[in-house]
């Protein structure tokens, strides 16, 4: 079986605490990837990463940075072939410049929660493939893409008349990359078309650059 390692933060969490979000991330995975949750950011050093075919960032904000040696397994792992999967906050490793980079956007801010309609956007991908559009409670996220990363755009969400980023995917080097902007809290992993969304978006960066993933 496949593995995942998911990190975010059980203990003082200032908006999105892993408790309650980890269970449907096992949940979601169950029988594609045994995912393993961790709030010790000691856990990405490249010994322990060699392990598992996929990472899944739902880090908290911070102001703190990643310690250098922690910043530069994740860098290598993806760059090697491993997966990255980041779900709603955890973009905020935007807060070292080279993780940034590998995110492919920085997040800039949001207007208050609400429904947000989501649809697919983009060149047809596996991710989304057959994907019918919804509507789920969340924060609406804004972000600078990096021009540099040229993502593909997966997904696209409706506010004010507008229609804003809400997903995206890339390859770095033999490794792969996915955000999805829903995930403020335990309710938006409990949404059916999400958590499917969820399960191809992960099995698509496992698949790195060995098959594409069975999704």
């Amino acid at each position: 079986m496949n593995r995942a390692l998911a990190l975010g933060q059980y203990r003082d969490a200032k908006y999105h605490p892993f408790e309650g979000v980890d269970r449907e991330l096992k949940d979601i995975f169950e029988g594609g990837l045994t995912v393993d949750c961790t709030d010790d950011y000691g856990a990405l050093n490249a010994a322990n990463l060699s392990g598992y075919q996929l990472f899944i960032s739902y880090a908290e904000f911070s102001d703190t940075p990643v310690a250098p040696e922690q910043e530069a397994a994740l860098l290598a792992y993806v760059a090697q072939g491993g997966g990255l999967l980041a779900i709603h906050n955890g973009i905020s490793l935007q807060r070292n410049s080279a993780l940034a980079s590998l995110l492919g956007a920085r997040f800039t801010g949001h207007p208050p929660y609400g429904p947000l309609p989501v649809a697919a956007c983009g060149e047809p991908h596996p991710i989304t493939e057959g994907l019918v559009p919804f509507v789920i409670d969340d924060e609406p996220y804004r972000f600078d893409m990096n021009p540099l990363m040229k993502p593909s755009p997966l997904l696209e969400y409706e506010h004010e008349g507008e229609r804003w980023p809400a997903g995206w995917a890339h390859r770095f080097g033999l490794g792969r990359v996915v955000y999805l902007m829903p995930g403020h809290s335990r309710s938006s992993f409990l949404h059916a078309s999400y958590r499917a969304l969820l399960l191809r978006a992960g099995l698509w960066a496992a698949a790195g650059s060995g098959e594409e993933a069975e999704i």
